[in-house]
């Protein structure tokens, strides 16, 4: 009797088992050469994405201004004719004003970028660039100046991150890279036009040439479409959301799906209040990506970038080259314009970290060698010989400008629009841009420092000493983020959790067979499971 219930009871099994599988006709193919149902493409269109973010970087060709204004209009206001007439110490003055500008243009940035939303702060940030450019332009003294100087500044160090942050969220991952590189370019783009327009134009004419690119920026920001994931993490408005992506992708583009993820991610943590940010910036997901950030812009200043590019001709001058100072810095400035375009093109294709690496073993050799030479040279002029191979330093310099351009002048500020979280992605955003430019004070600041210390080539070797050994940071800290969601970055630097445990099946070749659970609890199964009869072998299961 016991045997026939087992066998009743297996038949049951085998048959409840075998309910859940679909068996084939006899006719019937195993294998099926359907043609999938059409859906609709995942990337969007690059031409909208390239134009949009175009539109929203326009205004970073202004802090390209900024920075080379000084070097062509202050010959010209010293000049016994100018219509104003500056000494030394006015000068040094109108070439610091902006600097004092930029630090308090980054912290509103951080405010704005999240409370008014991305598209109206950069329309924002253009109406001081354009007042400071026009108050220069008709200053009829030296105060006003100052005060152009300020808001030109002010405004220069309000685009940096909203740009980035604008650009980051409104292009796919296999174009962010690039596009958010476009930030760079226009800072490139602009000091090559001010050293251009400044040598045929007058010191106030040229200012009043400036003015018209933040008006440019502020027309065109008001065609581009807010930021979808502002849209949700703030407003909530997952039909403007919608809107906006498809005005950035196009008719054949996935949006929804893109829509369901931005909201997916936005409730599963979203923050309302300032105590609320203040929490998240202490979880791993803010404060990691923010000090990595901070310490790359150190590393990279230290390695003799903008001591260079503000003391481009007094370097040149003591290196000991025969070539005109004047021309080389012409040169240094189409090197910074090509290599960061090139730099652009890199990113799209090899990522952030062997950018980082080209720059901080390039520039260090490089400044290495030029330091060599320098020493050398003091060398030659002490003993009363002539120098040689006076073609080395310039060259060496040449080299160290296109390495850090590639990486150092590109990688950090595309890294603020990407590795912060969405809720202060504005607000770290905006303080990341200002530690960026409080490290170019440093540097600037502890150059003539360095030089009563170790002197001329050995601060130089310093700097190449600093930048070699940068690339083991990058090495271990520096995120490689080519080709990532927004989301996927943000998770990367959360706590690493321990996998579970997979479950094992073991089966007993006797009577019985257990599973491990993930609690160390084994559960007995009986044989009869796992021991039901064979089917034929033209069952396809």
């Amino acid at each position: 009797m016991a045997i026939s219930e087992m066998c009743s009871a297996e038949n049951i099994m085998g048959s409840k088992l075998m309910i859940s599988v679909k068996m084939p006709n006899k006719d019937e193919p195993l294998l099926k050469e359907d043609t999938p149902e059409p859906s609709k493409q995942t990337k969007g269109s690059s031409l909208k994405q390239i134009l949009v973010a175009l539109s929203a970087n326009w205004g970073t060709i202004n802090t390209g201004l900024v920075f080379g204004y000084t070097a062509v209009s202050l010959p010209q206001l010293m000049m016994a004719g100018s219509r104003i007439t500056i000494d030394r110490h006015q000068a040094s003055w109108i070439a610091s004003v902006s600097t004092i500008g930029t630090p308090c243009g980054c912290i509103l940035a951080s405010y704005f970028t999240d409370l008014l939303g991305r598209k109206k702060t950069l329309i924002a940030l253009q109406l001081p660039a354009i007042v400071g450019w026009l108050m220069v332009g008709f200053a009829t003294t030296v105060p006003w100046i100052y005060a152009g100087r300020f808001l030109v500044g002010l405004s220069s160090g309000m685009v940096g991150s909203p740009s980035r942050v604008y650009t980051s969220e409104v292009s796919q991952p296999h174009l962010r890279g690039m596009l958010s590189a476009f930030a760079s370019v226009g800072t490139s783009l602009g000091v090559m036009l001010e050293y251009l327009f400044g040598s045929v134009l007058n010191w106030d004419t040229l200012a009043l040439f400036n003015a018209t690119m933040p008006a440019i920026a502020l027309l065109l920001a008001f065609f581009i479409p807010e930021s979808p994931s502002w849209l949700i993490s703030s407003k909530n408005d997952e039909n403007r959301c919608r809107a906006s992506l498809r005005r950035v992708r196009d008719s054949k583009c996935d949006v929804d799906t893109e829509v369901n993820d931005l909201l997916m991610f936005s409730r599963a943590d979203e923050l309302t209040s300032f105590k609320e940010k203040v929490r998240l910036i202490c979880r791993p997901t803010a404060y990691k990506p923010f000090v990595i950030v901070s310490i790359y812009f150190l590393l990279s200043q230290f390695s003799g970038l903008n001591v260079v590019t503000f003391y481009a001709v007094d370097v040149i001058r003591d290196s000991g080259s025969t070539i005109d100072k004047y021309v080389a810095t012409v040169v240094l400035g189409i090197i910074r314009l090509v290599f960061t375009v090139l730099g652009c093109m890199m990113m799209w294709r090899l990522g952030r970290k062997p950018l980082s690496y080209i720059s901080s073993v390039g520039c260090g050799i490089s400044m290495l060698c030029f330091a060599g030479y320098m020493y050398q040279n003091i060398t030659w002029t002490e003993a009363g010989q002539p120098a040689s191979a006076t073609w080395f330093p310039i060259m060496s310099l040449f080299v160290f400008y296109a390495c850090s351009t590639i990486g150092y002048l590109i990688v950090p500020w595309v890294m603020i629009g990407e590795v912060f979280p969405r809720q202060i992605r504005g607000m770290l955003g905006g303080v990341a841009t200002c530690v960026g430019h409080f490290s170019i004070f440093i540097v600037l600041q502890t150059y003539p420092l360095l030089q009563e210390l170790v002197g001329k080539s050995g601060t130089f070797a310093v700097y190449g000493v600093v930048s070699i050994l940068s690339t083991i940071f990058f090495y271990y800290f520096c995120p490689e983020t080519k080709n990532k969601t927004l989301q996927e970055i943000e998770e990367s630097f959360c706590s690493k959790k321990k996998p579970k445990r997979p479950v094992v099946l073991n089966v007993n070749a006797t009577a019985t067979a257990t599973v491990q659970c993930n609690n160390n609890k084994k559960l007995v199964f009986p044989d009869i499971v796992f021991n039901l009869p064979k089917r034929e072998t033209s069952v396809i299961v």
